[in-house]
């Protein structure tokens, strides 16, 4: 199973990600969607995790947490493995 599919914690209410359909600064948040989203929803089948794709836009991933407070981390040109990172980093944070 892929390293991004674990529990998510219960502080962290959703995440969002943007990226482009095409661009070179997307290429590596688009391959961690194909092989990491599916096990990481299997793992969380009720947390909400939306993919947001628009041409031009760049890569950010955002994380909502309690209270409506969130945060969020580019990701133009990271490579999957560092996408996966980042949301790893994005849960692990604890709300100000």
């Amino acid at each position: 199973m892929a390293a991004a599919a674990r529990r998510l914690p219960q502080h962290l209410k959703e995440l969002r990600i943007h990226l482009c359909q095409r661009s070179q600064a997307s290429e590596g948040v688009r391959e961690w969607v194909k092989t990491n989203y599916v096990d990481l929803k299997k793992a969380n089948p009720r947390f909400p995790i939306l993919i947001r794709e628009c041409s031009g836009v760049q890569p950010v991933v955002y994380a909502r947490y309690e209270f409506g407070r969130e945060s969020s981390t580019a990701l133009t040109g990271f490579s999957s493995k560092q996408v996966n990172e980042a949301i790893q980093g994005l849960a692990a944070q604890q709300p100000q």
